[in-house]
């Protein structure tokens, strides 16, 4: 279909970090072609969670509301059948692995991320941020399982209502990050990976997406719902 590699489009494929998506997504980075898979982690962050052991633990510094975040992925990892936060990245990389394939870390150091993320949060945001990862400790797996099925229905309002109750947050954390990952995958690009699939969180797939095609470059998305199908590639 394409004349060369450089020319096909960057295969996004949508994923939820305490969803079970090893199977679909095995499916998927088997049956294409690909120079290379790239993930959204940065090297601090692929170390915690690609390493052979149990995975991430639950101490370590940093800031307490990311460490109130990674509490409340575990547990609804384990609650929602997902296993280990992370899990969908471990996929990715077993399979890269397999195909012997590079493994593209095309996110931001999360401690840059966070450093840009607390110099421009207002007081009321940072107090919201980390009143949600406390209320969410003690969330009901049942209610995020029916948050997950509103945002697959209309992932695009859902987001603009987290841009507009948390504009910063959205910005530094969605917007900033598609730019930067974006770049990367153009980088990569130019280095001869024209097949490349890249797995990241869903709520960035459009947003990549566009900041690929500012770049000239094609994408094909397959979000988190089309993963999630019976009927997934």
């Amino acid at each position: 279909m394409w004349s060369s590699s450089l020319e096909s489009p960057v295969l996004i494929i949508g994923a939820a970090h305490v969803v079970d998506l090893r199977e679909p997504l095995r499916r998927i980075l088997l049956s294409r072609t690909l120079d290379a898979v790239a993930v959204e982690l940065d090297a601090d962050r692929a170390q915690a969670i690609l390493r052979p052991q149990e995975g991430p633990r639950s101490g370590g510094g940093g800031p307490v509301f990311l460490r109130l975040w990674a509490m409340l992925q575990r547990r609804l990892g384990r609650e929602l059948g997902g296993g280990i936060a992370g899990a969908e990245m471990r996929a990715a990389a077993e399979v890269a692995g397999e195909r012997r394939l590079p493994l593209l870390l095309i996110d931001d150091p999360i401690r840059d991320t966070l450093g840009r993320l607390l110099g421009s949060l207002s007081l009321k945001e940072r107090v919201a941020l980390l009143g949600g990862a406390i209320v969410g400790l003690f969330l009901p797996s049942r209610f995020v399982s029916r948050q997950i099925e509103e945002y697959n229905a209309a992932p695009g309002d859902y987001l603009d209502e987290v841009r507009q109750a948390y504009p910063t947050i959205a910005r530094v954390l969605l917007d900033d990050r598609n730019d930067h990952m974006a770049a990367r995958l153009a980088e990569a690009r130019r280095n001869g990976f024209g097949r490349v699939a890249a797995v990241v969180g869903d709520a960035h797939v459009s947003g990549l997406a566009a900041a690929l095609a500012r770049r000239g470059i094609p994408a094909e998305t397959v979000p988190l719902a089309r993963l999630l199908a019976p009927t997934a590639p």
